[in-house]
């Protein structure tokens, strides 16, 4: 399970999160909204140590404050930049094959697995990855971290940019990693993918947390909706 308690972040001496408390159970789908700099992405960005934090983070009782990136990503964690961040001159294949941890134990994902969730991922397998459009490159990281077998996956705005039908695909594959027994930490503008798929929301606002209840809460709580989400 990871915990999070009064996580505070920066950037230099920019203070960014004030004072987070988080928790995400093993096996379910928890949303972290709000609008545009409003934290979430470096609430992410702190767990998996890439901007400096201070509290306490704990993964299955164990803090990861002050461990390095590499070393909390072998603990059971993985992270889908909103960046989308794939090896541009490699193809499909090899970079699937890079998020594979080393080591002789059998991860819960293969390759075979990966082609069978997106099928366009096979088409395009010996394809390099920098000519592939927003969504695909977009299913790559996804799957790519997935080779790396963690218990917990935080992705960070897995639908923007995409088409509709797309975005609803995204919805039925995370709930398929779901039912794989993976936690999911989803960071989303979109409402609708957001509420149809997690057990429970948080909402951030100017670096807090503003809201936390389950999505039936969050529907029927107009002024969060109002004053935190919508536009």
């Amino acid at each position: 399970m990871l915990s999070i308690q009064n996580l505070h972040a920066f950037y230099g001496k920019s203070h960014i999160l004030h004072g987070v408390d988080m928790e995400v159970k093993p096996g379910e789908i928890v949303s972290l909204l709000g609008r545009n700099g409003s934290g979430r992405s470096t609430t992410i960005k702190a767990i998996m140590g890439l901007v400096e934090g201070q509290g306490s983070v704990k993964w299955n009782e164990q803090e990861l404050l002050g461990h390095k990136t590499y070393d909390i990503a072998r603990r059971g964690l993985g992270y889908v930049p909103e960046s989308r961040d794939v090896f541009p001159k490699l193809t499909v294949e090899q970079n699937l094959r890079l998020g594979m941890k080393a080591g002789s134990k059998k991860g819960r994902w293969s390759l075979d697995d990966m082609y069978q969730m997106f099928p366009r991922l096979k088409e395009r397998q010996h394809t390099e990855a920098g000519v592939m459009s927003g969504g695909e490159q977009q299913m790559l990281t996804l799957c790519r971290t997935l080779m790396g077998d963690p218990d917990l996956i935080m992705i960070d705005e897995p639908t923007e940019g995409l088409a509709p039908k797309i975005v609803e695909l995204v919805g039925q594959y995370l709930k398929e990693l779901q039912k794989r027994g993976l936690a999911v930490l989803l960071v989303e503008q979109k409402l609708t993918i957001a509420l149809d798929i997690s057990q429970r929301c948080y909402v951030m606002g100017h670096g807090e947390v503003v809201f936390h209840g389950t999505p039936d809460e969050l529907r029927a709580d107009q002024y969060t909706r109002k004053e935190w989400l919508e536009v």
